[in-house]
C-alpha cells in the first residue's frame, strides 16, 4: 500500500511538473565577465586546474580506457541510464566551441549550448553556488587540455523522464537562486570550507538522500544515502551515526589521506573522491572543510549502526588468533576470513602491513546492513596513500553469494559487534546495483 501511494504521488508530481514546465523557458545567455582579481595566462589555467580537481570533474567525465574528460561514464538510475558528456575542447564532440556565457549558463542553470535542459546527474545544483570567476577559471583549464574526439552514447531514459523540458520546473524547486554568500558571523576558514563542501566538492550530491522528485532532501541534509550500490555515510555532527565524535584533526586526515587512526579507511566512491580530488588539495583547504562539516546540524541515523570502537570479540583476539570463544564454532565466515583476510586485516582490528588495513572503528564494519562491506569484498579497493598505495583484491569471482554473505556477517559481528543478517540475495543484488 505504501509503495502504491509513493508511486501515485510521484506520478502526480510529474504531471504537475509537466504542466508547469510549459510556462517557463530555459535560462537565456547573460553577459559574463571576470572580475579584476582574476589571474591571466598560465596562472589562470593553474587556478582552473585546482578548482576542477576540487570539483572532481575527472571522476565523472572519464572512463577506463578513454581520454581524460572525454565523458562516457554511465549513471544507472531507477528510470534509466545517463552518460556523462565530453568536456574536452574538441569542437565537434566536446565543448570547444562553447562561449564563456554558454559555459557559465550550463554550470549555473543546467542549460546546454543549444538551449537543452541538462539532467542533474551533472551536479549544477551545487556548482550554481560557485563564483563566476571560478567557473571561468575551470573553463580556461578545460580549454588548455588536448581535444579528444569522442561521441558519448545517447541517454536511455524511460518516459516521462526522457522529456528534458520537465527539468525547467524541477529547477524552480531545487536550483539555488544565488551564488554562495559568505556568512559574516563565521570565520574565513569556515566560509572557505562551506564553499568547498557545498559548491565545488558537491558533497551533498552523494551524502544527502533524494526525495520522490529525485531532488536532494533538504530535511535530511548530509544524513547519508546509497548511490549505485555504495553508501555515503552520515557526515553531520550526530555523535552516534555521524562525525560528531570525530576531531577536526581526524576528519582532516581522513579526507586528505583516506585514513584516520581508529576510524578505518575510505572505500568505494569515497576512496575514489579522495584519490582523484581531495588528496590533491592543500591541507589548509581540507582542514577548512573539516571545520565546516563539524558544524552541520546533527541528523539521526539507525542507532544499530553506531560505531563500537572496542567490540568484545575483537578485544579478546590477538593479531594472529581469533577470540577463543569463536574457535569452537568453525563458522563458514570465520573459515573464509582466516584463509583470505586475516593476514592483512588481523583479528584484533589493528591491521598488518598497512594502517589502511585496520578495521577498528570503521563505519564499514559497523553498518549492520553491510552495504559497503559487501561491495568492497566484491570489488576490492585501491587508493594512493602518502606511503605509496593501499590495495585490496576483489573477491567477486573467488567466492559465491553464500560465502560472501557468511564472511560479511562474521566481519560485522567480530569487528563491529553487530547482529547482521546479510543474505545471499543481498550479495547478488550488490553485484548488479540498479541505482
Amino acid at each position: 500500500m505504501k509503495r502504491s501511494i509513493k508511486i501515485l504521488a510521484a506520478l502526480v508530481l510529474v504531471a504537475v511538473l509537466a504542466a508547469a514546465a510549459f510556462f517557463f523557458l530555459p535560462a537565456g545567455l547573460d553577459e559574463v565577465t571576470a572580475s579584476s582579481n582574476q589571474p591571466k595566462g598560465q596562472e589562470l589555467i593553474e587556478r582552473g586546474r585546482y578548482l576542477a580537481t576540487a570539483g572532481d570533474c575527472i571522476a565523472c567525465h572519464s572512463v577506463a580506457g578513454g581520454g581524460a574528460y572525454a565523458g562516457g561514464l554511465a549513471f544507472k538510475l531507477p528510470f534509466g541510464t545517463i552518460y556523462s558528456s565530453n568536456i574536452t575542447p574538441d569542437k565537434e564532440t566536446g565543448i570547444g566551441d562553447w562561449s564563456d556565457a554558454e559555459f557559465v549558463r550550463a554550470m549555473r542553470h543546467g542549460v546546454g549550448k543549444n538551449g537543452e535542459d541538462l539532467y542533474p546527474a551533472f551536479p549544477y545544483t551545487s556548482y550554481a553556488l560557485m563564483s563566476t570567476d571560478d567557473m571561468l577559471a575551470v573553463k580556461a583549464y578545460l580549454f588548455s587540455l588536448p581535444a579528444v574526439r569522442a561521441q558519448t552514447a545517447e541517454n536511455s531514459l524511460s518516459f516521462p523522464y526522457n522529456q528534458r523540458y520537465l527539468m525547467r520546473a524541477w529547477k524552480l524547486l531545487f536550483l539555488p537562486k544565488e551564488t554562495y554568500q559568505a556568512e559574516a558571523k563565521q570565520s574565513e576558514e569556515w566560509n572557505r570550507g562551506a564553499y568547498l563542501v557545498e559548491a565545488l566538492g558537491h558533497c551533498g550530491e552523494c551524502h544527502t538522500p533524494r526525495n520522490l522528485m529525485y531532488g536532494l532532501d533538504s530535511g535530511k541534509k548530509f544524513a547519508g544515502a546509497v548511490t549505485q550500490g555504495w553508501k555515503a555515510y552520515n557526515i553531520t555532527s550526530d555523535k552516534d551515526g555521524g562525525i560528531g565524535n570525530w576531531s577536526v584533526e581526524e576528519l582532516t586526515s581522513y579526507l586528505h589521506t583516506g585514513h584516520a587512526e581508529g576510524r578505518g579507511a575510505a572505500t568505494g566512491s569515497m576512496a575514489e573522491a579522495i584519490d582523484l580530488s581531495l588528496r590533491h588539495l592543500t591541507e589548509q583547504d581540507i582542514r577548512s572543510m573539516a571545520v565546516y562539516l563539524k558544524t552541520i546540524p546533527p541528523q539521526p541515523t539507525d542507532a544499530a549502526a553506531k560505531v563500537d570502537p572496542n567490540p568484545p570479540l575483537m578485544a579478546a583476539s590477538q593479531a594472529y588468533a581469533p577470540a577463543a570463544q569463536e574457535t569452537a564454532d568453525r563458522s563458514l565466515g570465520l573459515t573464509i576470513f582466516e584463509s583470505a583476510c586475516a593476514s592483512c586485516h588481523a583479528w584484533n582490528g589493528e591491521g598488518q602491513q598497512s594502517p589502511y588495513a585496520a578495521l577498528r572503528g570503521s563505519q564499514t564494519v559497523n553498518d549492520p546492513d553491510g552495504t559497503n562491506l559487501v561491495q568492497v569484498i566484491l570489488q576490492g579497493s585501491h587508493m594512493t596513500t602518502p606511503q605509496g598505495s593501499a590495495f585490496m583484491p576483489a573477491f567477486a569471482d573467488a567466492y559465491s553469494d553464500v560465502e560472501i554473505a557468511a564472511l560479511s556477517n562474521y566481519v560485522l559481528g567480530h569487528f563491529g559487534n553487530k547482529k547482521a543478517s546479510v543474505t545471499p540475495e543481498d550479495v547478488a543484488a550488490a553485484r548488479n546495483p540498479s541505482q
